[in-house]
C-alpha cells in the first residue's frame, strides 16, 4: 500500500500575544442593499471565538495581538473571510454579504449509487481512522458536495456551509467550512483547506476530565506541540529528537533512459522476421532483468542519527515568527509515546527504523517550499510548504486541538 502524506491548509490563523492587553474588533454585518444580517456568526478560524451580530447586524469580539482569519456565515448567504492583523489598537471591520444562489448543478445532482463509498472514504482521509476518529460523528453529511474521477482516481469534497462533526473522544464539535479537499490515490497525497472552528461539548464532571485528558494526549506530539516547542527552543527537552534522513541514488537502479533502451532493444530482438517470439533467459539481460530493476526504487533513504541542533535549524524571521529551513529530510522522534496499535498495523504508513529503536512516534517532514514559516503558538504560516508522512499524516482531524489550546486546561 502506498505511504500517505498530508497537506494540511486549514486556514489556521495564528495567535501570538505581545500583552495581555485586548483589542476590539468590530462593526457591522449588511446585505447588497445595506440592511443588517441579524444572527450573521463571525468566527475566528482554528479557535474557540466567535460571536453573533445583533439585531442592527453589529458585533464585537476582544481579541489579543494577532493574525486572524475572521469567517463571517449566515445560512442563505456566501461564506466571506478576511484576514485581520490586531497590535496596538481597535480595528473596524464592517461587512457585506453576497446573497448565495443556490447553484442548480448542485441541487439537481443524481442520486450517485458510490455516494456512501464516497463518504466512507472522505472519513478515513479528512477525519482519520485513529481510535479518537471511531467515535466521530458527521452530523450533516448531506453537505458535502462530493466529486469522483475515475480516470484519475480522485476524490474533491467541498462544502458551502459548515460541516459538523461531532467528536466524543475530545469532547469537541468542529464546525468546518471545507474550502477544498482532494484525494489521489496514484500519489497517496492528501490536501485539505478550509475554515474549523471549535465549540466544547457539554458532558458530567467526569467526562470533562477524561476529554481533558485525551486532548492532552492528542496536543503532546503533535506537529502544533512540535513547532511551538521549536519557536520556545524547547524540543528536545519536551521530548523530540531530530535527525536527518538522507535519500541517496540507488546504486543498483539504472537510470529510466538506459533500463528503456535495454527494454526497447529485447523486445525487437525476441520478435524474428517470421514473427515468431523468441524467450531470451539471459540471467543479465532479459527483459525479466531490467523490469527488475525498474520495479527498484529510484533512491535509498540512510537515517543520520546525528541530532539536529535547534540552534542551527531555527533562525528568526521577525520578533513573532520563526522559520526552519533544511535540506534533505527532516526524521522527527516524539519519544515521550509509542506508536498506537492501529498505526502499526496498518500497511504502508509505518516509517522504518533501526532496530534498536524503541517504538516511539516518528513522523518524517519533507520540504516543499523554503522556508517554513511559523508562530509562538505552533501555527504554521505556509502549510503548504511541506509535506508529512508517518504518524503526523495518521492523526486528522479527530486528533487536532484548537490553536488557542493550552495545557492548562488539563490540570
Amino acid at each position: 500500500m502506498r505511504s500517505i502524506v498530508l497537506f494540511i491548509f486549514s486556514n489556521l490563523i495564528f495567535l501570538f500575544s505581545f500583552a495581555q492587553q485586548s483589542f476590539n474588533l468590530s462593526g457591522t454585518i449588511n446585505d447588497k442593499r445595506g440592511e443588517a444580517l441579524p444572527g450573521a456568526g463571525i468566527y475566528v478560524s482554528g479557535y474557540k471565538i466567535a460571536t453573533v451580530a445583533d439585531n442592527d447586524g453589529k458585533y464585537i469580539l476582544p481579541l489579543k495581538p494577532g493574525n486572524y482569519d475572521i469567517l463571517i456565515q449566515l445560512i442563505g448567504y456566501k461564506a466571506l473571510n478576511k484576514n485581520v492583523i490586531i497590535s496596538d489598537k481597535a480595528i473596524k471591520l464592517d461587512i457585506i454579504l453576497e446573497e448565495s444562489i443556490t447553484q442548480l448543478a448542485e441541487v439537481t445532482i443524481k442520486p450517485d449509487p458510490n455516494r456512501a463509498h464516497y463518504i466512507a472514504m472522505f472519513r478515513d482521509f479528512f477525519i482519520g481512522t485513529t481510535p479518537n476518529a471511531q467515535i466521530c460523528k458527521i452530523v450533516n453529511p448531506n453537505v458535502l458536495l462530493i466529486d469522483y474521477d475515475q480516470e484519475d482516481r480522485k476524490l474533491t469534497v467541498k462544502t458551502n456551509e459548515f460541516l459538523i462533526i461531532e467528536n466524543q473522544a475530545l469532547g469537541y464539535r468542529i464546525k468546518y467550512l471545507v474550502k477544498n479537499f482532494e484525494w489521489e490515490s496514484k500519489t497517496g497525497i492528501i490536501y485539505y483547506e478550509g475554515f474549523p472552528y471549535y465549540e466544547d461539548l457539554k458532558g458530567s464532571e467526569r467526562k470533562k476530565r477524561i476529554w481533558a485528558k485525551k486532548r492532552k494526549e492528542a496536543y503532546l506530539g503533535s506537529p502544533q506541540h512540535f513547532f511551538k516547542s521549536l519557536f520556545q527552543n524547547s524540543a528536545t527537552k519536551e521530548g523530540y529528537i531530530i535527525n536527518k534522513l538522507i535519500t541517496k541514488p540507488n546504486p543498483d537502479r539504472p537510470s529510466d533512459s538506459i533500463i528503456n533502451a535495454n527494454m526497447r532493444r529485447l523486445a525487437q530482438k525476441q520478435i524474428g522476421s517470421n514473427g515468431n517470439i523468441t524467450i531470451r533467459n539471459d540471467q543479465d539481460d532479459s527483459l525479466s532483468f531490467w523490469a527488475r530493476k525498474k520495479n527498484l526504487n529510484k533512491g535509498i533513504s540512510i537515517l543520520n542519527r546525528r541530532d539536529v541542533l535547534q540552534d542551527t535549524l531555527v533562525k528568526y524571521f521577525n520578533p513573532n515568527i520563526k522559520a526552519i529551513n533544511f535540506t534533505d529530510k527532516l526524521y522527527v522522534i516524539y519519544k515521550n509515546e509509542t506508536e498506537d496499535p492501529m498505526f502499526v498495523n496498518r500497511l504502508g504508513q509505518s516509517i522504518s527504523r533501526p532496530l534498536d529503536m524503541p517504538n516511539y512516534q516518528v513522523s518524517i517532514i519533507d520540504l516543499q517550499v523554503a522556508p517554513v514559516y511559523f508562530y509562538e503558538n505552533g501555527g504554521i504560516y505556509n502549510p503548504r510548504s511541506m509535506l508529512f508522512s508517518g504518524y503526523w499524516a495518521w492523526e486528522k482531524i479527530a486528533d487536532s486541538v484548537p490553536m488557542d489550546f493550552s495545557l492548562k486546561e488539563s490540570l
